[in-house]
C-alpha cells in the first residue's frame, strides 16, 4: 500500500481535485481508500463514498487538526491495510497555516487556490514550504497573467515542489496529477519510528486547557506576548 497526505488551506478545492483524480485511478484498476481530517464538521465523507471507495471521516472537535493527526495516523495506516487498498490518501485542511501535517519519506501533496491573494503562498508555512507537489486550483477564473505570477510566488517560497494546475470541476490535469502521486512499488506497512517534516505548531498553555477569562493573571505556560514598543510591533 502506498500512502499520501493532502492538505491546503479551507475551500481550496483539495476535494474536488481529489475526486477527479481517484477517478483516474479506479478507471486504472488502482484500489483506494480516504481518510478526510477536519476539525468541526465534514460531510466531504459522502463524495467520496458515491465513488464507491473505504472512507472514514475524524472531527478534532476542540484539538488542534495537526496534534489529532499525528496521534491517529498509524491507525489510519493499520486501517488502510486491513481495506487492502493500493493506495491510502488523508486530507486534512491547514486552517492556522502553520499547520505540518507532512511525514518524512511519505509523498506530500498541497492544494492552494489562485483567489486565495497574491502573497498568500508566503503566508503558509510547512504545509506549503515542506510539500512535493503544490497544485494550484481555481485556475480558469484568473487571467494567465495572474495565473503566472501566482505560480512565481508559490515557486520562490518552494522552489523544489512540482508546482501544477488541476481544475477541480472539469478534471483538466488531474490525470498528470495522479501519475505523480501514486508509487506501486511502495509498500508502506507501519509509521511507527517516522518522523515529521517539520515539528508541530506550539501548544499547552492555559488557554489549551480550557481556560476562557483574559489577562495576565490568567495566563500560563507557552505564551507569547506582542511587541507594541517598536514601530513594527
Amino acid at each position: 500500500m502506498d500512502l499520501i497526505t493532502v492538505s491546503g488551506p479551507p475551500s481550496s478545492g483539495k476535494t474536488a481535485v481529489l475526486m477527479k483524480t481517484i477517478t483516474n485511478f479506479l478507471d486504472r484498476g488502482v484500489k483506494v481508500g480516504v481518510v478526510k481530517f477536519d476539525c468541526l464538521f465534514t460531510d466531504d465523507d459522502i463524495y467520496f463514498e458515491k465513488l464507491g471507495i473505504p472512507v472514514r471521516k475524524g472531527l478534532s472537535g476542540s484539538l488542534c487538526p495537526d496534534h489529532y493527526f499525528v496521534s491517529n495516523i498509524e491507525e489510519v495506516v493499520q486501517w488502510g491495510i486491513e481495506q487492502k487498498v493500493d493506495l491510502l490518501i488523508t486530507e486534512s485542511a491547514g486552517l492556522c497555516n502553520r499547520c505540518s501535517p507532512y511525514i518524512k519519506n511519505i509523498k506530500a501533496v498541497c492544494v492552494i487556490d489562485n483567489l486565495s491573494g497574491i502573497n498568500t503562498p508566503k503566508k503558509i508555512g510547512p504545509m506549503l514550504k515542506s510539500a512535493d507537489i503544490v497544485v494550484i486550483t481555481k485556475g480558469d477564473i484568473v487571467s494567465q497573467a495572474e495565473r503566472e505570477v501566482y505560480t512565481m510566488k508559490v515557486q520562490s517560497v518552494n522552489p523544489k515542489a512540482i508546482i501544477m494546475h488541476v481544475n477541480g470541476l472539469n478534471g483538466q490535469g488531474a490525470f498528470e496529477l495522479s501519475t505523480l502521486i501514486y508509487d506501486e512499488t511502495k509498500n508502506v506497512t507501519t509509521l511507527e519510528g517516522e518522523k515529521l517534516r517539520y515539528p508541530m505548531p506550539a501548544a499547552l498553555c492555559s488557554y489549551c486547557l480550557g481556560e476562557t477569562r483574559i489577562g495576565k493573571d490568567h495566563q500560563m505556560g507557552n505564551i507569547r506576548k506582542i511587541n507594541l514598543s517598536g514601530k513594527n510591533g
